[in-house]
Parts: C-alpha cells; sequence; structure tokens
C-alpha cells in the first residue's frame, strides 16, 4: 500500500513538473514577457527562464529513479514551497503588479485556488518523504536484524 502511495505521489509531482515545464517552453516568449512583468529586477528574467523550466525537468527525472526519489521529493518539496510563499505574498498585496508567470491550465487559476493548488502538492510531497523515509528505515532495520540473527557463535 505504501508503494502505492508513494508511486502516486511520485507520478502526481512528475506530471506537474513536466507540465509546468513543457507549457513554459512551449510559449517561451510569453513566459519571458510574464517574467519581465514580476516585480523583481528584469535582471533576473535570464537566470530564471532558463533556471525554472529546467529545475522542474530535473526534479521530474529524479522523481522517475527510485535511487533519486527522496532527493526529487526534497527538491519538489522546497520548489513548491518557494511558489507558495510567492503565492502568499500575492495574496497579502505585498506587490504593487504581479502577473502569473505560470504556464497552461495553472496560468489560469485566481490567486486564493492558486495557493490551495500549491499546498497541495506541498503536502504531497511531504508525505512522500515520509513514506520514502520510511520505507528506507523498514529495510534498514530488515536487513540489520537479518545481519544479526545470521551470525554464528564464536
Amino acid at each position: 500500500m505504501k508503494k502505492l502511495f508513494s508511486d502516486t505521489i511520485s507520478f502526481l509531482l512528475v506530471l506537474l513538473f513536466v507540465y509546468a515545464a513543457t507549457s513554459k517552453l512551449y510559449d517561451f516568449k510569453g513566459f519571458v514577457n510574464d517574467m519581465n512583468n514580476q516585480p523583481f529586477p528584469n535582471s533576473w528574467t535570464p537566470f530564471l527562464t532558463g533556471s525554472i523550466p529546467t529545475v522542474e525537468i530535473l526534479i521530474a527525472a529524479c522523481l522517475l529513479f527510485p535511487s533519486t526519489t527522496i532527493a526529487g521529493l526534497y527538491a519538489a518539496l522546497f520548489l513548491m514551497l518557494v511558489f507558495s510563499t510567492y503565492t502568499l505574498l500575492v495574496l497579502l498585496n505585498v506587490f504593487p503588479y504581479v502577473p502569473c508567470s505560470c504556464g497552461g491550465i495553472i496560468k489560469k487559476l485566481t490567486w486564493p485556488q492558486h495557493f490551495i493548488f500549491n499546498v497541495f502538492f506541498v503536502l504531497i510531497a511531504a508525505a512522500g518523504i515520509v513514506i520514502e523515509k520510511n520505507k528506507f528505515t523498514y529495510f534498514k532495520n530488515l536487513f540489520m536484524h537479518e545481519n544479526r540473527t545470521n551470525r554464528k557463535p564464536v
């Protein structure tokens, strides 16, 4: 059952990050324009427009392989916390203006909907970490127990 939850969480996060990255890359000109309209210096735009889709794809790739799943979950949690914090600051009217630089269907969400969407993915990433860590602890304890019971007395 834990494997099903873990796989479902990874699948949802992979779907989210691949969709987000490809929609930004598909309309790259629009993405750059939206980033230039953000309330931070335009000098950040080249770095952000290159790094955000790249990081999203790398996170998705990490989530596909068992040996990098936990790293992918931590990275997903961190990125979703950053996006959620930004969305919360928008909701608190910290910025004088804020266009959404998300891609595709996500761009059509209102800011409160966007915040709920982000928090949902923060929670599933955190749940994935808990499940993966418990799975690792279970196998570690199992391995350690087998090694102790298979020893022959001297």
